[in-house]
């Protein structure tokens, strides 16, 4: 009786990653596809438990879902700033408004 049980739940394991693993490539909006890359890296981490590797899985856990996701969210966090018009200011560089609204300060700089 375990062993099917077990067996049922490595199958639907294994189409789970397929699934998660063709919606992240097919995905075209890229917001979902870093969600279906985190869960698929926690999806990925059960597979090795299961394949009795856990310290394959605490590093595909820790790496692939815990500092990669978020990475790649920060990173999306931005690319939309950039679509958006904005950018980041390097030390010496001054803004459009702040130079029309101060001229003084921007001549001391």
């Amino acid at each position: 009786m375990t062993y099917s049980i077990l067996t049922l739940f490595d199958i639907i394991l294994v189409l789970t990653l397929l699934w998660l693993g063709w919606r992240l490539l097919s995905s075209e909006d890229i917001f979902t596809a870093v969600i279906l890359f985190i869960s698929f890296g926690l999806m990925m981490a059960l597979a090795w438990v299961r394949l009795r590797a856990p310290d394959v899985a605490l590093a595909e856990a820790a790496l692939g879902a815990g500092l990669t996701g978020p990475l790649f969210l920060a990173a999306l966090r931005r690319m939309n700033r950039t679509r958006k018009g904005e950018r980041r200011l390097d030390d010496h560089e001054n803004r459009e408004e702040d130079q029309r609204t101060n001229p003084e300060q921007t001549q001391t700089l």
